[in-house]
């Protein structure tokens, strides 16, 4: 076939391309919502390590407070006798317990490891400061004559020494505050104090530790989940890009060739390849059959146009819903022929005619229907060239009054009837309402264009 080509095998197939498509998007989603996921697991144990830390810090604190609670109140009974510290001294031992209960929860935070452990081995030997405590404290109820028996069990088992008993109640008052602030006492409170810190020190590196490799994880988590985001939008743009150079360019370029009735490029993705060589197959078929066309059946012999019988073809073949009709009388014709003769009546129909044809596109289909009356086809046209058409038929109007070439060629005028194709209309109701139109023309004095409207639609019925 002239003028096109075999479709290759190698296009590329919107089909294969979506399909190729549609599994990068696939799994590239399937990985950023498997990404996301992890993210959010990572930064719920993220939250928590953080809350851990937050607990164990508040541990801590509650553990050296309490701790040094213990020791403020004791001193504060020895040195006062006020039994209101003592009170205090054992509510927090045996109700309150912060010491106990704090380090019950780093041990579940931490488990049996060498810090608790040795966190636990401090405790005990707290508690066994708290039998020096406890002397001291039965030595001052003694010292300021308090009744024992009033007293927790812990105090009342403690049984001073022969030395101690034997002292003046004064005596036993300095003796119970000198062996809360003896160096033997402040050197043990210290040992526990510093292999405290040491503990929660190491638990707080490790801690730290923690979070550090958190934070590392969850940045090259959210990295992943970034370049994932990139890639799909990247896909997306992809799809939108192929899909604007491999069908909607060429599909437009395809609309644009069409109209002006011209092959189509093979062009763009498989499946438009494949349209435009069939339509390039069609396009050659018709015009191969319009080339085929006796000239003498479907042309009048007098002007060279498109005779009843070419109008009847394109009437049935041409898209007529996106086409103008236009019917033409020349004006008082019967009396040219009457007064001038036929032989000059021949030449203004020839002139009529060959001013048409030179007043309207190529494409654009002149038709003599017989008589003094011609037709114009106007391919792609609508409503709104009705301006162009109105200069076209004044231009018309003003050459065929126009006798300077010929002067035997008596001026004559025409009176035109144009209506407008639409969505749906057959093309003998276009041509009722050209008709309608062209009476209009006739019944307001000849000479102009009237257009098909709703108010004229039945005065030539």
């Amino acid at each position: 076939m002239k003028g096109s080509s075999v479709i290759s095998k190698r296009g590329i197939s919107l089909r294969k391309l979506n399909i190729i498509m549609l599994i990068i998007a696939v799994v590239t989603s399937v990985a950023l919502i498997y990404a996301m996921n992890r993210t959010n697991n990572l930064y719920k144990e993220t939250h928590t390590i953080t809350q851990d830390l937050l607990q164990w810090r508040q541990d801590s604190f509650d553990l050296k407070l309490a701790s040094d609670y213990l020791t403020e109140e004791i001193r504060c009974f020895a040195v006062t006798g006020d039994r209101t510290h003592l009170d205090n001294y054992f509510n927090e031992a045996k109700n309150v317990k912060r010491r106990e209960k704090a380090i019950d929860r780093l041990k579940d935070f931490h488990g049996d490891s060498s810090v608790i452990k040795k966190l636990e081995m401090g405790m005990e030997e707290s508690l066994n400061l708290m039998k020096i405590e406890y002397y001291s404290a039965r030595l001052t109820i003694e010292g300021y004559g308090l009744n024992v028996d009033d007293f927790p069990q812990e105090i009342r088992n403690i049984t001073l020494s022969e030395k101690d008993a034997a002292l003046p109640p004064n005596d036993k008052k300095n003796a119970a505050v000198t062996i809360l602030f003896d160096q033997d006492y402040l050197k043990a409170k210290q040992r526990i104090n510093e292999d405290m810190n040491d503990c929660l020190d190491r638990l707080e590196h490790d801690v730290y530790v923690m979070q550090n490799e958190m934070s590392s994880k969850l940045s090259q988590q959210v990295f992943i989940e970034h370049v994932l985001t990139f890639l799909l939008i990247g896909i997306m743009m992809g799809i939108v890009l192929f899909t604007r150079i491999l069908v909607f360019n060429p599909l437009r370029n395809c609309v644009e060739l069409i109209r002006r009735e011209e092959e189509i490029p093979l062009s763009g993705a498989y499946e438009v390849r494949f349209l435009a060589k069939n339509y390039n197959l069609m396009y050659y078929t018709t015009k191969e059959t319009e080339n085929k066309l006796n000239y003498d059946v479907n042309h009048d012999p007098l002007t060279g146009l498109f005779n009843r019988r070419g109008y009847d073809f394109f009437l049935n073949n041409v898209d007529m819903e996106t086409s103008a009709l236009l019917i033409i009388d020349l004006d008082h014709f019967k009396e040219v022929n009457d007064h001038y003769g036929h032989d000059v009546g021949d030449k203004v129909i020839k002139k009529a005619a060959n001013i048409l044809l030179a007043s309207f596109r190529s494409q654009d289909y002149v038709c003599r229907l017989g008589g003094d009356e011609f037709a114009v086809i106007m391919i792609r046209s609508d409503s709104s060239m009705k301006d162009l058409v109105t200069r076209k038929v004044e231009m018309i109007l003003r050459k065929l009054n126009d006798t300077s070439e010929d002067e035997t060629i008596p001026a004559i005028a025409c009176s035109v009837g144009c209506a407008f194709g639409r969505v749906g209309i057959k093309a003998q109701e276009l041509f009722k309402r050209a008709d309608n139109a062209l009476y209009e023309s006739k019944e307001n004095g000849r000479g102009k264009v009237s257009f098909y409207t709703n108010t004229n639609k039945n005065k030539n019925q």
